[in-house]
């Protein structure tokens, strides 16, 4: 047995406490619905979650399934390719309607962003569609990409951008809501928005120093300067760094390793890193111990023991 502090214990639990309920509580969808300004009354139950998964939820946001062997990864394609895949109203509304789509799929293991415009992963927000709004409408916006952004950020399975070209503003900061990143060598990252009078306000400030350091995001946000593929992997700012027109084959073979592990332990992973790294070392381990306690009495974990002793690849249900 593992005796934590006092204080410890307590920050730990209550931490447990607020954890997000499981994905099948329908408190906690409707939630994320009014948090995205989406209708709770609209009739999604005319439509299977495989139906609504393989449609286009937006002209310019599109989602893919993959099957056979790759059954389990799902892809969300920008594209847009008038604006760089800029981030319009119409265009966030699509992608909100797609991450839903993902969060209610039980059958998703993994997402990929992915972009379809040749050399624009995400040019930001639309700048030209932001000239015609009121400084209430701004603020509107960005507070929906902010929780669009943390609606990513929380998704239960693992993420991957997959990053050719430019991603810049709401681009990287789209990015950086990905657990992994991937970018081909012509892609190119930055901040600019203090050469706009602005600051990054979708979670640019939060979450950059959080990935390559406090003083180093200091100096990407205060002079706006771009950053090449080469110099993003030194940094740490993306996990691999390909020839370029390479990023989506590597995120897939990535993405092809995670699919084959146990989901439910891929989940709890996730829960124990995010939830563990917002406090110290030993709340966090009291966060990882009730992951772990949380798989113990799985199906997937008996399965995982039959198939070592037995020499055989795993078969996961995610039970």
């Amino acid at each position: 047995m593992v005796f934590l502090p006092a204080v410890a214990k307590s920050a730990g639990q209550q931490w447990l406490k607020q954890k997000p309920k499981p994905i099948s509580s329908s408190q906690q969808l409707l939630f994320h619905l009014k948090k995205f300004n989406i209708n709770p009354h609209e009739e999604w139950n005319r439509q299977s979650v495989r139906t609504l998964i393989l449609q286009s939820t937006s002209d310019s946001v599109k989602l893919h399934k993959l099957d056979d062997s790759d059954s389990g990864v799902v892809e969300v394609n920008l594209d847009r390719p008038g604006a760089k895949n800029a981030i319009s109203k119409d265009m966030l509304h699509g992608l909100q309607r797609s991450l839903e789509a993902v969060y209610k799929d039980h059958s998703a293991k993994v997402l990929m962003i992915c972009s379809s415009v040749h050399k624009a992963f995400c040019a930001g927000a639309d700048l030209k569609e932001r000239k015609t709004m009121t400084p209430d409408e701004i603020q509107n916006y960005v507070n929906s990409l902010r929780s669009t952004f943390s609606f990513l950020e929380g998704l239960h399975i693992p993420t991957i951008a997959v990053v050719e070209g430019a991603a810049l503003g709401g681009g990287l900061e789209m990015a950086l809501s990905c657990d992994l990143r991937i970018c081909g060598e012509d892609a190119v990252f930055g901040l600019p928005e203090t050469g706009l009078a602005i600051i990054p306000g979708a979670g640019g400030t939060q979450r950059l120093p959080r990935l390559v350091g406090k003083s180093l995001a200091k100096e990407i946000i205060f002079t706006g300067r771009k950053i090449g593929a080469r110099d993003a992997l030194s940094m740490g700012l993306v996990n691999h760094c390909v020839p370029a027109g390479e990023a989506r084959s590597k995120a897939l073979e990535i993405a092809r390793d995670i699919n084959q592990k146990g989901p439910l332990a891929i989940r709890m992973a996730k829960r124990a890193i995010d939830g563990g790294l917002e406090m110290d070392i030993a709340s966090g381990l009291s966060v990882e111990m009730d992951c772990y306690q949380q798989l113990l009495n799985t199906k997937d974990r008996l399965e995982g023991l039959a198939a070592f002793a037995e020499k055989r690849r795993p078969s996961y249900n995610g039970e």
